[in-house]
């Protein structure tokens, strides 16, 4: 059980943190890095939700993946074997894909590649795919560093999640009729 008894710390004031571990670390370390992306992802996910609330099978699906962000968050910010560590299980990505499967089972075909907009809840969860793409880049430099290790089914579960995003937001622009699609060179002089 997390108990939080004291929001400010002041171990952070001269740019350095602790992992769960313990070990202390820069601000500005990988591991911190793709932990806080994961962080801003969660909080994307937070405002998609503020747009989303009215679509309980699309809620019920980002109130999970909240949940599991925190577990992913305290999975790489635990390295190494620590025992008893949190770590994101392969179950949770096969869930995903389920989901992912679900949504788009309903969903048309696509024609071209869709630009981020349309209503506010698929606007909302285009920005949280992007996000969730960064978080992923940094688990993955993370995970090529030398001398550290990333939970492989965390890297799976970030690509995955991101994919989801992607399939929710065409859900969310009325299961894709009301998706904003490119139009390659449509803007140009003369086309």
């Amino acid at each position: 059980m997390v108990r939080l008894t004291r929001i400010y710390t002041r171990t952070g004031d001269r740019g350095m943190t602790r992992l769960a571990s313990g070990e202390s670390v820069d601000k500005f370390d990988p591991r911190v890095e793709a932990y806080g992306a994961v962080d801003e992802t969660n909080a994307c996910l937070g405002l998609a939700r503020l747009h989303s609330a009215d679509d309980p099978i699309l809620d019920a699906m980002l109130a999970r993946a909240q949940n599991e962000l925190f577990d992913l968050g305290a999975d790489l910010a635990t390295p190494g074997d620590s025992p008893g560590a949190l770590r994101v299980l392969d179950s949770q990505v096969t869930r995903l894909e389920r989901e992912i499967d679900l949504l788009n089972a309903e969903l048309g075909p696509l024609t071209s590649f869709v630009l981020p907009g349309g209503s506010p809840a698929a606007a909302a969860l285009h920005l949280a795919r992007t996000v969730c793409r960064r978080a992923e880049r940094r688990a993955v430099s993370l995970a090529s560093a030398e001398g550290q290790t990333v939970n492989p089914a965390a890297l799976k579960y970030l690509n995955r999640l991101s994919d989801l995003l992607f399939v929710a937001s065409r859900w969310a622009n009325a299961k894709g009729r009301a998706d904003v699609l490119w139009t390659p060179g449509g803007t140009r002089e003369g086309a």
